[in-house]
């Protein structure tokens, strides 16, 4: 089309006695806006990571929502302590407490506030990995809460279901009584029927991913295993190309797993954001992820360990820190990929985002 252009256009200048090698260059602006108008039909370029913690420096398993009331979206993610000093075994990635970042795009992040949970029965407590969406005007938020500041993994760990007006405040609902006292990272989501599914790591069954039912977002009827060929954690359930799709961390990158019924899933062969990318702080696997389905597009929010780059690593600030990512999913022949190198527009319409069913 563009040559075809030129043609005309250079018989049309020599016609009026321009010069030529003014009527290229006006060809080529021509091109070049052509190419930035599709561009930005695409989206904004995001940032490269896409958000960093100036408080900690330790952002990780995010979840993104469209918060109505000021127009934005918010970030809900783990702040972990990378920033502290005098932290023994993995007491820095307790005591944390849930971050919030906001944006008009979803490709540059500021940070915003703490989530301030209303819930603290004790004095020293941790708070991980959000599940957060809106239904009927409320929102919603399935947390990992464990009742204290440990060194190390040997403790009970419960989910918390809370909501909010704002998004900024929540108030307590309920303790998930789900299949044991270990249990971590909800992901949930409404079955065609109305009723809803919540998909969470059952530490003690090798970390499987098990699920329970409810009619009310209270009362839940415990299923039992959904996944369990490895262990992984951070489910993250969608619908998107027709099919419903499980992602789960599996620490060595990470695993696709679709269902025709959100019941019976089949695994992908090949895990995705496994290999090292080029790109600023992405060299690292990728972990814990949401994934953001805007029509027919969807994009994965990751985060990365930037300085775990080989193993072993020695365990400081750097191994500490951590960083979101953001890349487009790409989808062929019924199969998910991610190419973390290439450049990611986001472009993220409310009407189409964050649906549940």
């Amino acid at each position: 089309m563009i040559f075809s252009l030129g043609i005309a256009f250079r018989q049309f200048v020599k016609k009026q006695g321009f010069f030529y090698k003014n009527a290229v260059l006006l060809l080529l602006l021509l091109a070049l806006q052509q190419s930035s108008n599709a561009q930005k039909q695409k989206g904004k370029l995001a940032d490269k990571p896409v958000f960093s913690d100036p408080v900690f420096d330790g952002a990780a398993d995010p979840i993104i929502v469209w918060n109505k009331a000021e127009k934005k979206w918010f970030m809900f993610y783990t702040n972990r302590r990378a920033k502290a000093s005098g932290l023994d075994g993995v007491t820095w990635v307790h005591g944390t407490r849930i971050g919030i970042a906001e944006s008009s795009d979803g490709a540059s992040w500021k940070y915003r506030d703490t989530a301030n949970i209303n819930f603290r029965p004790t004095a020293d407590y941790t708070h991980w990995a959000p599940d957060v969406f809106e239904h009927r005007g409320v929102y919603h938020m399935f947390l990992t809460y464990v009742p204290g500041v440990f060194t190390d993994w040997n403790h009970p760990r419960e989910i918390l279901h809370l909501t909010s007006n704002d998004l900024l405040n929540w108030d307590y609902k309920s303790t998930l009584k789900l299949a044991t006292d270990k249990v971590i990272d909800a992901s949930v989501y409404q079955l065609p029927d109305g009723t809803w599914r919540i998909w969470y790591n059952n530490e003690k069954d090798r970390k499987s991913i098990y699920y329970a039912d409810s009619k009310d977002l209270e009362n839940w009827e415990l299923k039992g295993k959904a996944v369990g060929d490895r262990g992984g954690e951070g489910p993250k359930v969608f619908k998107w190309k027709g099919k419903y799709w499980m992602l789960v961390d599996n620490w060595a990158g990470m695993s696709f797993y679709y269902s025709d019924d959100l019941t019976k899933w089949t695994k992908q062969p090949d895990r995705v954001l496994e290999l090292p990318g080029k790109g600023k702080d992405d060299q690292a696997i990728g972990g814990h992820a949401d994934v953001v389905v805007n029509g027919d597009r969807a994009y994965v929010y990751y985060f990365t360990h930037p300085g775990r780059v080989s193993k072993p690593f020695t365990d400081g600030f750097e191994t500490r820190r951590s960083v979101i990512q953001v890349a487009e999913l790409e989808y062929s022949n019924g199969v998910i990929t991610v190419d973390r190198d290439k450049p990611a527009y986001v472009k993220l319409d409310k009407k189409e985002t964050n649906k549940r069913k």
